[in-house]
């Protein structure tokens, strides 16, 4: 999989890209904004990642505009210090398929760059998140679970899409304190546990199935679980 990095903080740009390569990634970076439109316009990527402000009068914006009005496709993922909810809309109907505000955590990036490559696959919607009936949409913002829209406060909406980013899979509270919180230290407190509360209220309340799970002593999971095998019958 070839990925085009367009960053020009060195340290961050180094960040990713040594992550990268050590996931088997081919690599190219860009410094500017000139250099990272040239390449993303001039080659074929599998992905790109790029910061929203770049030197030389042509931002990460201006290189998606670019790269859609070529009718190029390729997933894009903006890396940000504006953290803003505004930013982030502007940014996905600015034609981005994601959004990560800094500082991030490694794996959190990963894990989104491996999303984007699966749903970019042929027929997939980049646009949506569905885990069975409910469905995030990334370039509104709109959550719905069957016919039900659900409104976030903006923690919850990013603690949510983590969740379903991260569908099936077992997410620990370090990983939840880094991703949404952007902790990189235990704080001591019940934050995570009142926010998953909340998150599972508005999500799982009045619907048969839920979708929210606690793992004690684990982490959480989202997904459809299976049912429990009955115990076998004592002989």
């Amino acid at each position: 999989m070839r990925c085009l990095v367009i960053e020009d903080e060195a340290e961050t740009s180094n960040y990713i890209c040594k992550g990268l390569r050590e996931a088997g990634y081919v690599v190219t970076a860009a410094g500017n904004g000139p250099d990272g439109l040239d390449y993303a316009t001039s080659e074929e990527w599998d992905i790109i990642i790029l910061d929203r402000m770049l030197p030389g009068r042509i931002d990460g914006l201006s290189i998606v505009d670019k790269l859609r009005a070529l009718g190029k496709q390729t997933p894009v993922i903006i890396v940000s210090a504006l953290t803003t909810i505004d930013a982030r809309v502007t940014g996905l109907r600015g034609g981005a398929d994601d959004y990560l505000s800094k500082p991030f955590a490694f794996s959190e990036l990963l894990a989104r760059v491996e999303a984007l490559l699966r749903r970019s696959a042929p027929g997939a919607d980049s646009t949506q998140l569905q885990v069975a009936d409910l469905r995030l949409d990334l370039r509104t913002l709109r959550v719905t679970r069957g016919a039900k829209v659900i409104t976030l406060q903006p923690r919850e909406y990013r603690l949510l899409e983590y969740l379903m980013r991260n569908e099936n899979q077992v997410v620990t509270r370090t990983m939840l304190l880094e991703s949404v919180w952007d902790y990189h230290f235990d704080p001591q407190t019940n934050v995570i546990d009142v926010q998953i509360s909340r998150l599972r209220a508005k999500v799982d309340k009045d619907f048969p199935v839920m979708l929210i799970h606690t793992l004690r002593g684990v982490g959480y999971r989202m997904g459809v679980m299976p049912p429990e095998e009955p115990e076998p019958p004592v002989v």
